[in-house]
């Protein structure tokens, strides 16, 4: 008989003097760091590996070659249709995101190089309203699968999302089919895409085109599914394994292909990028 456990039980995170855990703070073994540490080690603590979420631009500046970002769609930014209000208004959401991340939606997609190797490049950043995906960042990816095909180019996409953006209902959740058919038209001009899924790529993003990849990869630890482990355990009342749902069991299960380290990413997709190149 499977273990039953009380699912109301929640595990708890030591907390600074504020009640909030500093952001450089590892969630693990609890290691500090500066600003300047953290990125200068890509965002992985040097005690146990940790990997942080990364910010998208600092994502490029690992994953392109020096000088060959080329960013694109700079100009589609999420509107408010339905005009949306929960504890703030929606509009008010955006403003507060742009200015704490810098960036315009919370997707990043242009041309740059990787090892030499050309290709488009589509980075989620996390940090803008938990990488949702609303009508914004639906064309924008999409715009980036057309845009490899186009110049007969791979895709190389680095997921980070919470899922579907409610604040956009059903407009948002439309970017399911919308993105999985643009990665079906891309595939059919010969462009392939790899996936490289970050911590957390989770709900409406890994149920379209995160698992879509030619080839998929993820970050060590990352949280990989569609409902999250309290919800699936609340519904089970099962108690699960202590890796449920993290890249190594997906790997385990043959749901990715790969485990990846962050600083191992560009000799990866450089090795990737360059198998694609010479089957053409």
């Amino acid at each position: 008989m499977s273990e039953r456990i009380d699912v109301s039980i929640e595990s708890k995170q030591p907390e600074g003097p504020s009640g909030k855990r500093h952001p450089n703070t590892c969630p693990v073994c609890e290691s500090h760091y500066r600003d300047d540490e953290l990125a200068e080690a890509v965002w992985v603590c040097g005690q146990c590996g940790h990997h942080f979420s990364m910010p998208a631009r600092a994502r490029v500046d690992q994953l392109a070659d020096a000088g060959s970002w080329q960013e694109e769609a700079t100009e589609i930014r999420s509107d408010d249709p339905l005009g949306f209000f929960d504890l703030r208004p929606y509009s008010e959401r955006l403003v507060e995101a742009e200015l704490n991340t810098g960036l315009g939606e919370a997707i990043v997609v242009g041309s740059a190089t990787i090892g030499g190797h050309a290709c488009e490049l589509a980075v989620m950043d996390f940090a803008f309203m938990g990488g949702s995906m609303g009508s914004a960042v639906g064309e924008k990816f999409s715009r980036a699968c057309d845009s490899a095909a186009e110049r007969g180019l791979p895709l190389v996409s680095v997921s980070a999302s919470g899922g579907a953006r409610m604040q956009e209902g059903i407009l948002s959740l439309m970017q399911l089919p919308k993105t999985v058919a643009a990665v079906e038209d891309m595939h059919d001009a010969g462009s392939p895409l790899i996936s490289v899924m970050t911590h957390p790529t989770t709900a409406g993003v890994l149920a379209s085109f995160a698992t879509l990849g030619d080839v998929i990869i993820a970050e060590p630890g990352a949280l990989l599914i569609f409902a999250g482990p309290r919800v699936v355990q609340q519904t089970t009342r099962e108690k699960l394994p202590e890796d449920f749902a993290l890249s190594e069991s997906n790997f385990r299960l043959g749901h990715v292909d790969a485990v990846v380290p962050r600083p191992e990413l560009p000799s990866v997709l450089t090795r990737l990028l360059g198998l694609f190149a010479n089957a053409q």
